[in-house]
């Protein structure tokens, strides 16, 4: 017999609201359509449940006491873990300027009070219908990740790689100061650089050194296929050069497009950093693990042959002996 599937969970919503009737009306038409709901009577309240358990919907009253509506939505939206929760702000004011100021602060709709329960239950089934197609693609993105620690897992001296390279590419990219999104970006980067590297038999994988030419030929494929294998995914774009062009080097001489210089991508650039530092710093079959010193003294070295950014390498050096020392 076929698996009997799992029954979907309901929907979970979060009504805030400081009105208590208004709060368990809304809350008593929404169960009646079979969605789950939770009321919190002030954003000090609704806080802790966000956090404790992510709703897939929130219904935010914009004045009430302590912070007001659009300060908990400028906030949740800010937050890289709630930014794409839904929020319907409710508001009995009608001012032009009250929904400009709650636009800016990350409003998905907003409801006029007195609510019209029709209106209410056809924006909420147009916003959780949206929040499913997000959590699908986040569920693609997981699986991606997870392929990319498959590459990993084929070589035990490899361990722990992804993750060290995600959170590093992070951090050297927090310290250049470069955008929320393109950090999301360093660290989906870190995960899936060498996705492309399960189409390369294991024989070449493994070998690591002394590559004969035809091998070498489809190691180099492995960008290009990790950048086909995300590309249909909207939502992985900024993770494309990244993958791409992390094997390229200064000077041109790297693969597959023999960039030169600030043609490489920043991002793809910053990985690559943080790449090289953790392949010196790692013990492989051939090699001993290098220390910090010895591991800057060669990226140095090999800045100054033209084979890395030698700005972002002192940059990420620094970061490193910051770290070191604190």
């Amino acid at each position: 017999m076929p698996p009997v599937p799992r029954p979907k969970r309901p929907p979970r919503i979060l009504v805030v609201d400081d009105h208590i009737d208004n709060a368990k009306l809304m809350a008593h038409l929404l169960r009646s359509r079979g969605y789950e709901v939770e009321v919190a009577n002030s954003a000090e309240q609704a806080q802790p449940a966000i956090h404790a358990q992510a709703p897939d919907l929130i219904l935010l009253d914009v004045i009430m006491p302590g912070r007001s509506g659009y300060e908990l939505c400028q906030e949740l939206k800010s937050h890289p873990a709630t930014r794409l929760i839904p929020i319907v702000m409710m508001t009995g004011l009608s001012d032009r300027e009250d929904k400009i100021r709650g636009i800016e602060a990350g409003a998905d709709d907003f409801l006029n009070k007195p609510l019209f329960p029709e209106e209410l239950f056809a924006r909420v089934k147009s916003l959780i219908k949206l929040k499913e197609y997000t959590d699908e693609l986040e569920d693609a993105e997981d699986v991606l990740c997870t392929l990319g620690l498959s590459v990993e897992a084929r070589d035990p001296y490899t361990e722990g790689h992804c993750e060290r390279l995600a959170h590093l590419a992070r951090d050297l990219g927090h310290q250049l100061g470069v955008d929320e999104d393109s950090l999301v970006a360093l660290r989906r980067g870190g995960f899936l650089h060498d996705l492309g590297k399960i189409t390369v038999p294991d024989e070449i994988l493994k070998k690591g050194t002394n590559l004969t030419a035809a091998e070498w030929e489809v190691m180099k494929q492995h960008p290009i296929t990790g950048e086909m294998i995300c590309r249909p995914l909207k939502s992985l774009r900024p993770v494309l050069p990244i993958i791409r062009s992390h094997h390229e080097h200064w000077n041109g001489s790297g693969y597959p497009d023999q960039l030169v210089g600030e043609q490489i991508p920043l991002l793809a650039r910053i990985l690559q950093t943080v790449d090289v530092y953790d392949a010196l710093t790692t013990e492989r079959p051939y090699k001993r693990a290098l220390s910090h010193q010895e591991a800057a003294s060669t990226m140095r070295r090999e800045a100054n042959a033209g084979l890395w950014d030698s700005v972002l390498v002192e940059e990420f050096l620094n970061m490193v002996a910051k770290a070191q020392a604190a």
